[in-house]
């Protein structure tokens, strides 16, 4: 295998907001050396915050450096590159404009590096989005912030646990939006980015998705709503036709209460509690949230800023650890990916319609 996939990859990680959960988090995930091991990490933020985290937590024995740009980064060593000019306190534990800032000014310092090939790949701590979009109007999230940068119109949110993995038809809308938000148009275009994220960044050559529905019992025959009728099964047909192994739509409580989720590579929920509700109590503190279809890879812990727990080391370190791993992962496995596609023979059309053919539709669990 070629030396890109085999050499220490540089990992950028944004502190996220300075009087949250992230700073903490850092210190204690890094204290461990075998994840300096593994990766070259690269922390957007800053020297004084990390300090002012050693006191509180009574942590002596941290070893960091600061460096003005990652490719001065440092082997077997948590480095800091300082991005956060004049900082002026920290309110631990408190929302605040100087947190949003700090949270600000580090996302869009790795961004920038991120665009010009200075990291690999990104991991994102919590931010507030009030405190946020102080700084920054338009910032609904990490996710639709990236994939502005990186020019991408379609993106999916990734819920990543294991083999457990649930994506978004629609991100952060208000439920009473929920339904004039999803169409025809949307479903395919989401599930078009999981098939081929599942099959570059996963390595699962011919994955099986699931849909759930929108409604109870997934619209009981149009008895509970008309979408599951009009836009969520004419979507799915469309995809059949292209080759991809879909089933659904399900009802989201006859899937997850009755574990058939398991059989199935990928699910695609319709909105973000439908799918995060049940993820966040399958994966537990293990989750990542994996930002599908732009040509970066970020990942980011499935949980907020969490501002009552900082300070009294209860926190989980899980998710970063996790975020961590997937993000080295997922670029190795497309990596590899892109490399072998170079020399691969073309695919005939008459082979994944066959494909379609090995899974039989079942509407029900």
């Amino acid at each position: 295998m070629s030396q890109q996939v085999n050499r220490k990859l540089r990992i950028g990680i944004t502190i996220g907001d300075i009087n949250g959960i992230g700073p903490e988090l850092i210190i204690r995930a890094f204290q461990d050396s075998r994840l300096k091991e593994l990766c070259v990490p690269v922390l957007y933020g800053s020297s004084r915050v990390i300090n002012i985290y050693k006191k509180i937590l009574k942590v002596n024995k941290f070893h960091y450096s600061v460096v003005q740009k990652p490719a001065q980064a440092q082997l077997k060593k948590l480095n800091v590159i300082e991005c956060i000019p004049n900082l002026e306190r920290i309110e631990i534990g408190e929302p605040s404009e100087q947190g949003g800032k700090a949270a600000f000014l580090s996302v869009k310092r790795a961004v920038e590096d991120a665009q010009h090939g200075q990291i690999d790949a990104l991991v994102t701590l919590p931010v507030d989005k009030s405190t946020f979009q102080i700084h920054e109007k338009e910032f609904q999230g990490h996710t639709e912030y990236l994939a502005k940068a990186f020019g991408v119109e379609d993106n999916l949110m990734f819920m990543v646990f294991e083999n457990f993995r649930v994506g978004l038809v629609t991100n952060h809308v208000p439920v009473k939006d929920i339904s004039r938000n999803i169409s025809q148009n949307q479903i395919i275009k989401k599930v078009r980015i999981m098939h081929k994220s599942l099959i570059e960044d996963f390595n699962i050559s011919r994955p099986v998705i699931a849909v759930l529905g929108l409604n109870p019992h997934a619209g009981d025959n149009g008895l509970l709503g008309q979408e599951e009728e009009e836009t969520i099964i004419p979507a799915l047909e469309s995809l059949r036709k292209e080759g991809i192994l879909i089933q659904g739509p399900y009802p989201a409580d006859g899937l997850f209460g009755s574990m058939q989720y398991q059989r199935f590579d990928g699910i695609m929920a319709m909105f973000h509690d439908q799918g995060l509700i049940p993820f966040k109590l399958i994966s537990g503190y293990a989750g990542v949230n994996f930002t599908a279809g732009i040509p970066f890879i970020r990942t980011s812990p499935d949980h907020g800023v969490a501002y009552d727990l900082v300070g009294k080391e209860i926190a989980s370190t899980e998710s970063l650890l996790q975020s961590m791993y997937t993000a080295i992962d997922i670029y190795r496995k497309r990596t590899t990916y892109r490399e072998l596609a170079k020399n691969a023979l073309p695919v005939s059309s008459h082979q994944t319609a066959s494909e379609e053919n090995e899974v039989k539709l079942e509407n029900e669990v």
